[in-house]
């Protein structure tokens, strides 16, 4: 909204998921009317009420190996607040394989991060992280839990650093991780350089498995196989 609101003349929105009204404690693009909608045309519908000189492009697709490079092709900028570490490292080996720039916000109950990746310029996720965490160990938003006005905090520095690296002004965050804690009302910054061990991408990888992630065909196959019967 805020992108919108500061003239950014084209928006593209990747989203597959339809609006449930869990979502709206945090996702405030969307209201109880959306409820059943495609999560991509209520935030575009958002957009032109805001400023209706925006393009808005719509793509209405689960983000993934096969159309990453596309979609990230037609844009100059990318912002990432997705949920999930595999598409986290897809995005950034993306990013590095069409040399371009991109925020990234993470959020977790009452804790943000975010920073600026740009591997021609600077660092990029896996100087941060180089290894995703074992399966499990961090909860998603829906497990976990977030505290809603987080999104809000993180979203607004996100488009802060946008706007600075689409105007050429300031200082970005690159090579700089910001750490918020709310319970504290505390920021943190932390260095980041490039590391000379990181691997040079190359190309784009099975993110699912990387990240020890079990695919939902996994899982429903495992919930219909029935237990052997004993002898």
């Amino acid at each position: 909204m805020y992108l919108a609101a500061a003239g950014v003349g084209t928006l593209g929105i990747v989203d597959f998921d339809v609006v449930d009204e869990s979502n709206l404690q945090r996702q405030i693009i969307h209201g109880q009317s959306d409820i059943g909608r495609p999560k991509a045309e209520s935030a575009r519908d958002s957009v032109r009420e805001i400023n209706p000189l925006v393009n808005v492009v719509v793509h209405e697709t689960r983000l993934d190996n096969d159309n990453v490079l596309s979609i990230f092709e037609q844009y100059d900028l990318i912002l990432d607040g997705t949920d999930n570490f595999a598409t986290r490292y897809m995005v950034n080996d993306a990013c590095v394989l069409l040399g371009k720039p991109y925020v990234w916000g993470s959020i977790y109950r009452f804790d943000g991060q975010v920073s600026v990746f740009w591997d021609e310029h600077g660092p990029n996720y896996r100087d941060l992280y180089p290894d995703p965490p074992p399966p499990g160990m961090v909860p998603s938003c829906a497990e976990g839990g977030v505290l809603g006005v987080l999104c809000a905090s993180i979203g607004s520095v996100m488009v802060n650093e946008a706007i600075k690296l689409i105007t050429g002004i300031g200082d970005t965050l690159l090579g700089r991780l910001l750490v918020f804690d709310a319970l504290e009302m505390s920021w943190h910054e932390i260095k980041i350089r490039k590391d000379p061990n990181t691997a040079k991408i190359t190309e784009l990888i099975d993110y699912e498995a990387f990240c020890g992630v079990v695919s939902d065909a996994a899982v429903a196959a495992a919930r219909g196989r029935r237990s052997p019967r004993p002898n």
